[in-house]
């Protein structure tokens, strides 16, 4: 955990390596931030952001195409979604 501040953001440590194993080199990770903005008294807008993806060395765009792509990042925010749609009697996607 690099940042920790409820309720506007936390910031961790990726560290997990180009072959998907766990990197112990601190120096090759990546960081990720996710941010709850508000809208309304209602609607938090959820921001994230992985940066510093070249630090994971060679490999690192498909990296980034991985954790970019449909089953990466924005299926997971899809999933964070859901868990507050299905409570309110909305559908889920």
């Amino acid at each position: 955990m690099l940042a920790y501040e409820p309720p506007d953001r936390v910031v961790f440590s990726w560290d997990i390596s180009t072959r998907w194993q766990l990197e112990t080199e601190r120096e090759n990770t990546s960081e990720v931030e996710v941010r709850f903005i508000p809208e309304t008294p209602h609607r938090t807008r959820v921001e994230l952001e992985h940066r510093h993806l070249d630090r994971h060395g060679p490999g690192w765009p498909d990296m980034s195409d991985g954790v970019g792509g449909e089953a990466g990042w924005p299926l997971y925010l899809t999933r964070f979604a859901a868990l507050f749609t299905q409570g309110a009697g909305h559908p889920t996607a």
